[in-house]
């Protein structure tokens, strides 16, 4: 694992299969991730589509530098056009891209799109958040509660260390805030005019089916939709087969 700088934030990331000569796949994790959570997803797909990979982990998260703020309702925007931009310019990252987030990741995903669309090439999101919905929210509260008897605290700290009640809460709390309840990007999809693959699990315990209906609908672009039986919100995880062989034959498809 490496580090860089930027804007005086320093970052955990980790370039993979650097020996293929595709489109730099950026992947970019949950809302509680980082990179050892991806486990050996990435490799995978960029085995399978003969692409380079970058794995990073945002302010905050893993063994990055710690939040220094409490969050508001901007947090996914500033990821999206503060921090990635920085993070793709320190590494001199510049042109075609295809950006693949989960969850937090796939709205972050988006948003960069939205404002940066010569730089992108394709989009593959994961239980991707564009509204607010009230099943989001019931679906965090039995988390706090694990997370307040131990459980899952410990479980998180493997990967976060002391960065984990901070980060844990700043999620936690942030969709909670009544502001964020009208927290929408919709405006932002019709800025999009790269291809656009949207995965969720039918069983989401964070979201239903209408935000892949919302992004489809919406994006400029071509955009496939797919919903997986038996899924909840890790997709790459929960059914690996399915996921890796779609979104495998959609980066392939932009490569040809």
């Amino acid at each position: 694992m490496s580090e860089l700088t930027a804007n005086g934030v320093s970052l955990c990331y980790r370039f993979i299969a650097t020996h293929f000569e595709g489109p730099l796949l950026v992947f970019l994790h949950e809302g509680l991730g980082s990179i050892a959570q991806w486990k050996d997803y990435p490799e995978k797909l960029c085995a399978e589509v003969q692409c380079p990979g970058l794995v990073y982990e945002r302010q905050g998260y893993g063994n990055s530098d710690p939040l220094q703020e409490k969050r508001d309702n901007t947090y996914l925007h500033r990821y999206a056009l503060e921090e990635l931009p920085a993070v793709l310019e320190t590494l001199g990252v510049v042109q075609d891209i295809i950006l693949v987030g989960h969850s937090d990741g796939g709205s972050i995903a988006l948003i960069y799109a939205a404002h940066h669309p010569q730089q992108v090439k394709g989009i593959v999101t994961e239980a991707a958040h564009v509204f607010v919905e009230d099943v989001t929210l019931a679906g965090i509260t039995p988390v706090v509660k694990q997370y307040q008897q131990g459980g899952l605290k410990k479980a998180l700290e493997k990967y976060h260390g002391t960065n984990t009640a901070a980060i844990f809460y700043g999620w936690a709390d942030t969709w909670h805030l009544p502001s964020f309840r009208g927290w929408n990007i919709e405006a932002l999809l019709p800025r999009i005019t790269v291809p656009v693959l949207a995965i969720q699990g039918i069983d989401d315990e964070y979201g239903t089916p209408e935000q892949v209906a919302a992004i489809v609908a919406q994006t400029a672009g071509p955009a496939t939709p797919l919903l997986v039986e038996r899924c909840g919100h890790n997709p790459h995880q929960q059914a690996t087969a399915p996921v890796l062989a779609a979104t495998a034959n959609f980066i392939q498809q932009l490569n040809t």
